[in-house]
């Protein structure tokens, strides 16, 4: 039996962060915002956070909406904020530490090549997507005074690839924490050879220590994020579909990466479904897509699956999405 969306204010309710996803243009945007709505209404501070490059918050919200909080509603007993992240701001904001850093301990002719390789780094494949991990971490780390953090999140590739992160990046600066500890040693042996008041040695040492703080920082940081994503007691994960062919198929892929990942998915939204009783056309319609829905059950028999109707005009701006929250019960 479908239900209504009735199960996604009670998982709400009962988890700190909320990841949305799905496949591009189901509504995962809309969905996420009325269900933010709907629990700040009911008295509780959230943050709505968009991870999408092509960010549709601030459309749908009609107000400028950026990489720091901004009020999106406080009429109500409760806060809604919302974040656009800039995944150029983490990174312009990463590169600089770690180019002042650098500097540091480099000699002033060796700057340029500081800049240069710093560059290089920009536009390395992946850097964009551990900056978006990196400022999805910071918010989390930064909430306590938030009850709950919605994650509207890009299209479904581009998110498991996004969860599969934090583990991707807490092995990798491990392995270079171990190439560091190779290099210390060493390090220390060439030190030991040429006494330990050269200037030069002392200056290679303290570099030595702070890259290796650094890293260790940021091992933490993404460990912290991955026992958070995957720990169903305090973070869930929600695919938004339509009751299409390619959505449902898209979704059930999406569903089992999730669970590969230690994921816990609370549940699926089937999104704008067709009524029954609005002329022949949408019935037909209605019709095709409750084959659709029965397909879904059946791949994943396990799932929660809620649904929410077909809404007449543009979902845009507060009143719009009062009336798709009152939907979720």
């Amino acid at each position: 039996m479908l239900l209504s969306a009735q199960n996604l204010p009670a998982l709400a309710r009962s988890r700190k962060v909320l990841f949305i996803g799905g496949k591009g243009g189901v509504g995962k945007t809309s969905t996420a915002s009325a269900l933010a709505l709907q629990q700040a209404r009911a008295g509780r501070r959230v943050l709505l956070v968009s991870t999408d490059p092509a960010h549709n918050l601030g459309h749908l919200w009609e107000r400028p909406v950026g990489d720091r909080p901004v009020l999106l509603d406080d009429a109500g007993a409760g806060v809604l904020l919302g974040v656009e992240i800039d995944p150029g701001a983490t990174l312009d904001a990463h590169l600089k530490e770690v180019g002042a850093t650098l500097r540091d301990f480099m000699p002033e002719h060796l700057h340029r090549q500081v800049e240069a390789h710093l560059q290089l780094a920009r536009q390395s494949p992946g850097t964009h997507e551990s900056a978006i991990l990196e400022r999805i971490a910071e918010l989390v780390e930064s909430s306590d005074d938030v009850d709950l953090i919605i994650f509207d999140t890009a299209p479904s590739g581009h998110t498991a690839r996004l969860l599969a992160l934090p583990e991707i990046m807490s092995a990798w600066t491990e392995g270079l924490l171990q190439r560091r500890s190779k290099a210390e040693k060493f390090g220390s042996a060439i030190r030991a050879l040429d006494g330990d008041d050269d200037p030069a040695a002392s200056t290679s040492a303290n570099r030595d220590r702070r890259i290796r703080q650094v890293l260790t920082q940021r091992r933490a940081r993404f460990e912290r994020l991955r026992e958070l994503v995957t720990d169903a007691k305090r973070c869930s994960f929600v695919v938004v579909l339509t009751a299409e062919r390619l959505p449902v198929l898209e979704s059930v892929e999406l569903y089992e990466q999730l669970a590969k990942l230690g994921v816990h998915v609370g549940g699926l939204v089937v999104n704008r479904l067709s009524p029954a009783d609005a002329g022949e056309f949408l019935a037909a319609r209605a019709e095709q897509e409750q084959k659709h829905l029965d397909e879904l059950r059946r791949l994943l028999p396990q799932a929660q699956v809620d649904t929410l109707p077909m809404l007449p005009g543009d979902l845009v701006g507060v009143q719009a999405l009062e009336k798709l929250a009152q939907r979720l019960g």
